[in-house]
């Protein structure tokens, strides 16, 4: 149910029904509903279960192939710095310091970091932002030639290392790159606004070409991520983005990647997405896409289709599609080359681009892209939309309130997120926005002057990471929160933050300094809920807390409060703290759970409504194995040190909670991962959740049932390790050899199984044993750990990266086995 009072929330949008219409639409959608509920709910499930195996034919059927060797080297000269406020007073918050990165050609950068082969490893190991802080380090630093002798010396060296990688104001920086379908929007805004170099200098368009020439697979295109196989979706998206950068259209990885368009039937059989950037861009036909009306905006708040009650990020992207959609804006593609040149080099051959059936193919889509086929339904309603856009209408008394209602919005997140947006996505549309919004089709020069286009502007480069294969875009302005949080818990559960004191203050008075504390009462306009409490993934000036991290990073904060590490440091006051219960108690949802970004409000029969084809269950804001598991432990942890306060409240809480993590366990004893790959991180989690809700882990079902399923999928080198297949298929999957790793095996899926089972007390100390030595044998002499493959995941069916999940989970379980294992278990430590 909507979280929000009906009568607060009715202000949200202009009244634009009468009672007549309203009491039919309530009684057609009360119908809808409970029709819906009773199709798409299973029996004795939660509704946010995410489902068991997809159907075999809808599997992963091949895997990403690169050719051998360097395409394009990275230029010399990059480093990363600390973002400053802008000059010109655009921004309405200061900005928080995150890293961006600069370029001088005078600069040096050392030979090893500028390497890169993606048939070797697609993953990027962030060789040029590590080399960069190693460089920058005074301290003392790791012996290469001492050989740790045991788990906490292991740990400790690991540590010695990671500390040189922490940025001056305490939190940890890296790569969050990945999917390859964030760029492109951003090259395509820029090009069809105030020109690239405008938006970013050469060297970063130059750095991005290289990128997306070093992710070109075999057959020509691109998957969806850096270990996807090739998609319709990303392949049309990077070409594009090429041509605009420069490229010519006979440059032979242009001719590739037409070749494989064209071999899947052209731009005609693309993704949703894919094809509204060409419609923006003047290639494509507003008429051969699903319809996105901004009209919906004016259904009062009851209504059950309302996209105030989707998933925060599917709002966010339709707010600005449906913003241009409603303007049918289009880039006059007709008067440059470039474009013109691709209304042809994009259809398959002997397509005549003004003779094209558009409606014909509002759906149409290639299979290697249907991953979440649309549904009837869906395409029901999209025909009614259709006809009201292309037959019937727009009218213009609904038509124009609702883009004044979609602008207005636009320019309140803008100002609430301090021009960051909720993500990459809504940042490239958001951008564009502010331009059209500014007549920028009648005077492009006034308009490229406006205010909101400069600070949006000023804040793409929070956006943009290097590393060895060039400039990427990241899933959000970094994961910076989340990366922290897992350091110091790591830290604090080693006991090492007397060893490492500086470190540990530095990052816990970050974290501090980072809590949400605004919006106390929220935005209910624009459909958002109280946010004070709480800490987003990346950073508080970005405004859009997560429950997750909101708790891991109140979990790390608690760990050290009392500590003399941080007695320096500025305190973390009571209220804080009960400022962040609040958040987690108001977000727990009434199936006794916690989603990501809100409490749901809609529906699982909205995933009828998915209109994105290439994603899985992004319709509403789901509750979450992984996120309930935190905010539960977060929520005891704070019971320890304020017994008291609320005591009886979220000792009911914790219990849903473990009743919810319970009832979401598959039949073998697993738990799928929805933010991670996969069934080891989920597992970690599920144990996690229930044993700090008090389930005894040997006389607990459900935790000994996970333990075992994760002891039957270790690896004879005493490791565990799941290809990228495990998230989009649904099933657990082995791989022979992983990317980047020389066996099936990974550290990163390695620490996770060894958290779930030791937290679950494994009585099969030798599993145990064999995993540590499986850390201790991949870490370097330098205390790091090689970049391996992709470890986190969102909406199934995209990979994207950690970095930093290399250094910090096998840390956490290295210190975990030493301090809390062993002594339990009196088992001997490795090598005896």
């Amino acid at each position: 149910a909507l979280a929000a009072d009906p009568a607060a929330a009715a202000g949200a949008a202009p009244a634009a029904f009468g009672i007549t219409t309203a009491l039919a639409l309530g009684t057609a959608s009360l119908a809808v509903y409970l029709i819906l509920n009773r199709v798409v709910h299973g029996k004795g499930r939660p509704y946010s279960y995410p489902g068991d195996a997809i159907p075999k034919d809808r599997q992963l059927k091949s895997e990403a192939r690169f050719t051998p060797g360097i395409k394009q080297r990275v230029e010399k000269g990059w480093f990363p710095r600390q973002e400053t406020q802008p000059e010109q007073d655009v921004l309405p918050h200061k900005v928080s310091g995150q890293q961006v990165w600069s370029f001088d050609s005078g600069a040096s950068t050392p030979e090893e970091a500028l390497q890169f082969d993606a048939s070797q490893n697609p993953n990027a190991g962030d060789r040029i932002f590590r080399a960069a802080q190693l460089k920058n380090w005074k301290g003392p630093r790791p012996d290469e030639a001492d050989k740790p002798t045991d788990a906490l010396d292991a740990a400790r060296k690991g540590f010695a290392f990671y500390q040189m990688l922490q940025c001056d104001d305490g939190q940890w920086a890296g790569d969050y790159g990945g999917p390859h379908f964030l760029l492109p929007g951003f090259v395509i805004a820029a090009y069809i606004t105030a020109g690239l170099d405008q938006v970013l200098p050469k060297h970063f368009w130059r750095a991005a070409e290289a990128y997306i020439r070093n992710h070109q697979q075999v057959d020509g295109g691109w998957g969806t991520h850096i270990e996807s196989p090739s998609t319709m979706f990303c392949s049309v998206l990077n070409y594009v983005a090429l041509r605009l950068l420069g490229a010519p259209g006979e440059d032979p990885a242009c001719v590739e990647g037409r070749n494989f368009i064209r071999k899947h039937g052209g731009v005609l059989y693309t993704a949703p997405w894919t094809k509204f950037w060409l419609c923006a861009l003047g290639v494509y036909d507003y008429r051969g896409m699903a319809p996105v009306p901004p009209e919906m905006w004016l259904l009062p708040s009851w209504f059950p289709i309302h996209p105030g009650r989707f998933w925060c990020h599917c709002r966010m992207v339709y707010l600005p599609m449906c913003y241009l959609y409603g303007l049918r804006w289009s880039y006059d593609a007709s008067k440059d080359p470039v474009t013109l040149s691709l209304r042809e080099e994009l259809y398959a051959e002997g397509t005549e681009y003004d003779k094209v059936d558009w409606h014909k193919h509002m759906f149409t889509i290639a299979e290697i892209d249907d991953y979440s086929p649309v549904h009837w339904v869906m395409k029901f309603l999209e025909g009614i939309f259709a006809m009201y856009e292309w037959t019937l209408g727009p009218w213009s008394f609904l038509r124009q309130p609702s883009l004044r209602f979609a602008d207005e919005y636009i320019k309140s997140e803008d100002q609430e997120t301090n021009f960051l947006t909720i993500g990459p996505v809504s940042k490239a549309l958001h951008l564009l926005c502010a331009w059209v919004s500014a007549d920028g089709d009648k005077d492009p020069i006034a308009a490229s002057k406006d205010k909101a286009f400069q600070a949006h502007i000023a804040r793409v480069p929070a956006y943009m990471w290097i590393a060895e294969d060039g400039l990427k875009c990241q899933g959000y302005n970094g994961s910076m929160a989340w990366d922290t949080s897992f350091a110091v818990q790591a830290a604090a559960e080693a006991g090492l933050q007397k060893e490492f004191p500086e470190m540990c203050a530095k990052a816990w008075a970050w974290l501090a300094r980072e809590q949400v504390r605004v919006l106390p009462n929220g935005d209910w306009r624009h459909w958002r809920q109280a946010i004070r409490g709480g800490w987003g993934f990346s950073t508080a000036e970005q405004a859009w807390p997560v429950s997750d991290t909101s708790a891991e990073a109140f979990k790390a904060v608690l760990a050290l409060r009392q500590d003399t590490c941080v007695e320096k440091e500025a305190k973390f006051p009571d209220q804080h703290c009960f400022d962040g219960v609040q958040f987690l108690l108001s977000y727990q949802n009434g199936d006794g759970a916690w989603a990501t970004y809100e409490n749901n409000r809609g529906w699982a029969w909205y995933e009828l409504l998915n209109p994105a084809v290439v994603f899985g269950n992004i319709m509403i804001d789901y509750s979450y194995v992984e996120c309930t598991s935190s905010a539960m432990q977060a929520l005891v942890a704070f019971s320890k040190q304020f017994p008291e306060h609320r005591a009886r409240e979220i000792r009911a809480s914790v219990e849903l909670g473990a009743q919810f993590i319970e009832a979401m366990q598959r039949d073998d004893g697993s738990w799928y991962g929805c933010w991670g790959n996969c069934f080891t991180y989920a597992g970690w989690f599920g144990i996690e959740g229930l044993v700090c809700a008090g389930r005894v882990p040997q006389e607990s079902e459900p935790i000994r049932r996970c333990v075992w399923f994760l002891l039957s999928k270790q690896n004879a080198d005493g490791g565990w390790g799941e290809d990228f297949a495990s998230c989009f298929n649904r099933e657990y999957a082995s791989r022979d050899k992983l990317w980047g790793c020389d066996s099936g095996s990974c550290v990163v899926a390695t620490a996770w199984a060894l958290l779930a089972i030791m937290a679950g007390e494994c009585p099969d100390a030798n599993a145990v044993r064999r995993g540590i030595e499986f850390l201790m044998k991949r870490q370097l002499p330098s205390g790091d750990w090689a970049q391996e493959n992709i470890a986190g995941v969102f909406n199934r069916s995209v990979g994207i990266t950690y970095t930093a999940f290399r250094n910090v989970f096998p840390l956490w379980a290295l210190g975990r086995y030493a301090t809390s294992y062993v002594p339990k278990f009196g088992t001997s430590v490795p090598g005896s």
